[in-house]
Order: structure tokens, then C-alpha cells, then sequence
């Protein structure tokens, strides 16, 4: 990778993730862009995380915290971060090896965008999305949290909520007249069960009677 590719931050909160996280820091290591910045964020494990983590030889900038919810862990990873792009990742995702290159390529080519999102798998259901539609975005919450981000265009997720958080950021951020990307490629893939945030079940129903592909 050349010295002056911009670099991206990639942040982890990470919860109970003794089971996971050494497979999505397997893929976040083999990324095809390699000018990486990656934080994890312990968010009050009581299971082996913690040390699964520090036993990695990769340079990891690594925080721990009482347990305060995603969105906190979040912020505190970005506040703690330095590139010019961050992706925000949960520790139990499969990652495309070139996921971040390709988002980095779409979102660069985008200059008006403050954000990429791309097609995602979600247990057995592929989820193939579209274009940036805001009336949509108003109605459901079809942009994953794993989406790179340009920096001075985040905003913070909100502490005070339990669920939808991302919703909430994409809807701030469209009120603020910033809107995403869609790179239309399937770059990561999410269990339905476990990791520190996911979407609802009524959300998954949703999106599928609206006739996304599965």
C-alpha cells in the first residue's frame, strides 16, 4: 500500500466476544487496504476477550470500559482514532478482504457523499441493496452500521438509546443534508445471534417484505 493512502480507522466494540473476534481481526488484517488503524473497544467483557485481544502481535490500540452499551463504545473508539475515514465494525462479522477498498474506492469517487454502504449477508438472507434513497431512509433502517465514514462527517451516535442507533445517526446525518454511497457489492456477512449490536427481528421482516433479495 502506498504511504500516502488515507488511513482508515476501524473500530471494535467488542462484548463476550471470545468466540468471534479472532476470526473478524483475521480479516481486518489480510485487508487489501493495508494504511489501518484499528481500535478495540472492551465494553465490560467477562469472558476471555479481553486477553484474546491483547495476545494478537498486530498493533492494536486497545480500551476497556465498564459496560456502557455500543453506541458508547463507539464513541469512545472514535474519540481515541486519527484517520481521515473510520468503519465502525462489529467483532463478530465476516469481512470481504477487500471490503475496505472497495469502500474507500466508491466513497472517494463520491466526493458529495459523507458515507458508503454496501450489500450485506444477514444469517441465510442477502440483503442486495440500492442507490441512497433519503425517503426510504425516513421509513426503514436499511444501512448497516458497518459503513466507512468520513471523519468530520460523524456526528456521534446517542448514548441514551437502546435500540437503532445507527438508524438515528443516518437520520442526523440527512438532516444535516449528508447523505451515503451504495457500493453494490456484498462485502460482509453477520450471524443472526450474538455480537453487541444487530437488527431487530422487526426490522429483518420488514426489509424482506419490502422485496430485498434472499
Amino acid at each position: 500500500m502506498k504511504s500516502n493512502a488515507p488511513l482508515v480507522s476501524i473500530i471494535l466494540p467488542c462484548y463476550n466476544a471470545e468466540r468471534t473476534i479472532s476470526r473478524t481481526l483475521d480479516d481486518i488484517f489480510h485487508q487489501t487496504h493495508d494504511h489501518l488503524e484499528v481500535i478495540c473497544v472492551d465494553d465490560g467483557s467477562t469472558d476471555n476477550t479481553r486477553n484474546i485481544i491483547k495476545e494478537r502481535t498486530e498493533p492494536i490500540i486497545f480500551l476497556s470500559q465498564t459496560n456502557k452499551g455500543a453506541s458508547a463504545a463507539r464513541n469512545a473508539g472514535f474519540k481515541a482514532s486519527h484517520g481521515e475515514f473510520v468503519l465502525f465494525c462489529d467483532a463478530d462479522v465476516q469481512l470481504d478482504r477487500s471490503m475496505v477498498e472497495k469502500m474507500l474506492s466508491t466513497l472517494t469517487h463520491h466526493t458529495a457523499a459523507a458515507y458508503c454502504y454496501s450489500n450485506f449477508k444477514f444469517g441465510p438472507h442477502s440483503f442486495d441493496l440500492f442507490p441512497f434513497d433519503a425517503i426510504r431512509l425516513q421509513k426503514e433502517n436499511y444501512i448497516s452500521t458497518m459503513s466507512l465514514i468520513r471523519r468530520d462527517k460523524f456526528i456521534g451516535f446517542d448514548e441514551s438509546l437502546k435500540r437503532f442507533q445507527d438508524w438515528d445517526l443516518w437520520k442526523r446525518l440527512l438532516a444535516n443534508g449528508d447523505q451515503g454511497v451504495w457500493c453494490p457489492e456484498r462485502l460482509f456477512s453477520a450471524p443472526m445471534q450474538g455480537g453487541i449490536s444487530k437488527f431487530s427481528w422487526k426490522n429483518i421482516a420488514k426489509l424482506l417484505l419490502n422485496r430485498l433479495k434472499y
